[in-house]
């Protein structure tokens, strides 16, 4: 595997965004119609309390990914009303079309007082081209459970056949830090199936083999398959210092896999890292695999979470 990165391609500072939305393009998540590329993405609103709301939005490019098309003119999924579990933001925002339907998955995010958020998994669709989506229901499809306790969320679903498998994450603790700082969360990557993408069977088993040590971050899987394997990608952290040291921020992780269910992880041939200097030299994270006719790139935000936006890799076959 060997990515060439095309550049930075959406900085969201450089456009009037709908819903009070001033920065981050996080998550960009791409769907391919004939004539043009449709990414989705998640951008930042502060509510009166200087928190964070996070808005579903979209972008449309050509698809040489040169030119912008159309950009949104509202949030494409409300949030959730009051004490709702996507109450304060939807993010990440999946999408998979199937027989003229497109399907999101989305990541609810809801604020706790001793830890600082809660997320499940909810489920909306679209009939009029992904412009808006309308939900399954108030509540969500996956949530926490006995074997997989907090932070359910980061799903990508991938069909193979008649069955569909949701690669997600769920959170295996929370820190509390003798010092008084900010409590930090470990999450790891699952996997569910489903044969009819709402109702999901899981066994709280971690796939992905840690790098770092036990305490590893592993976030927003992503999966295609090319000739007879399939392969993910992901990000990956520290739990603690991320925000402070690049050394220990977001890279990018790699596995594959025969049978969608068993990966082997290996990172050094995962063809794409840091760059030297620029928007993605400290931080690469929320990828996104997809294939254009016959060619596969890569979405993925660099530093500052997606602060400035998403840039693009084309796979390179050698």
């Amino acid at each position: 595997m060997e990515w060439k990165k095309l550049g930075q391609i959406f900085n969201p500072t450089e456009h009037k965004l709908p819903n009070n939305c001033v920065a981050f393009a996080k998550s960009p998540q791409a769907i391919v119609f004939e004539e043009f590329i449709r990414i989705y993405y998640c951008s930042a609103e502060y509510d009166k309390s200087n928190k964070i709301l996070c808005h579903i939005l979209f972008v449309d490019f050509d698809k040489n990914f040169s030119k912008i098309l159309r950009h949104c003119e509202d949030e494409v999924i409300n949030l959730g009303e009051l004490g709702s579990f996507d109450e304060h933001g939807i993010f990440p925002f999946n999408v998979l079309k199937e027989n003229g339907i497109i399907k999101a998955y989305t990541t609810g995010w809801s604020r706790r007082t001793s830890v600082s958020v809660e997320t499940s998994v909810g489920y909306a669709e679209s009939i009029d081209n992904g412009i808006s989506f309308s939900k399954l229901g108030k509540g969500p499809i996956m949530t926490a459970c006995i074997n997989e306790p907090f932070l359910v969320c980061d799903s990508f679903v991938f069909k193979d056949g008649q069955i569909y498998y949701m690669y997600y994450i769920f959170g295996t603790k929370w820190s509390e830090p003798e010092d008084g700082s900010v409590s930090e969360r470990v999450y790891k990557i699952a996997m569910a199936t489903s044969s009819d993408g709402i109702s999901w069977e899981r066994n709280g088993k971690c796939i992905i083999s840690d790098k770092i040590d036990e305490n590893e971050c592993q976030a927003l899987p992503t999966v295609i398959k090319i000739g007879n394997r399939f392969h993910m990608y992901f990000c990956y952290r520290n739990m603690v210092g991320f925000r402070e040291d690049s050394n220990k921020g977001y890279r990018i992780g790699y596995a594959y896999s025969d049978d969608l269910s068993n990966w082997i992880r290996d990172d050094e041939k995962s063809g794409i890292n840091l760059s030297k200097n620029g928007w993605d030299s400290q931080m690469m994270c929320y990828p996104n695999i997809f294939k254009v006719d016959q060619s596969i790139y890569m979405l993925y935000n660099g530093n500052d979470f997606g602060k400035r936006g998403f840039g693009i890799a084309k796979l390179i076959f050698k």
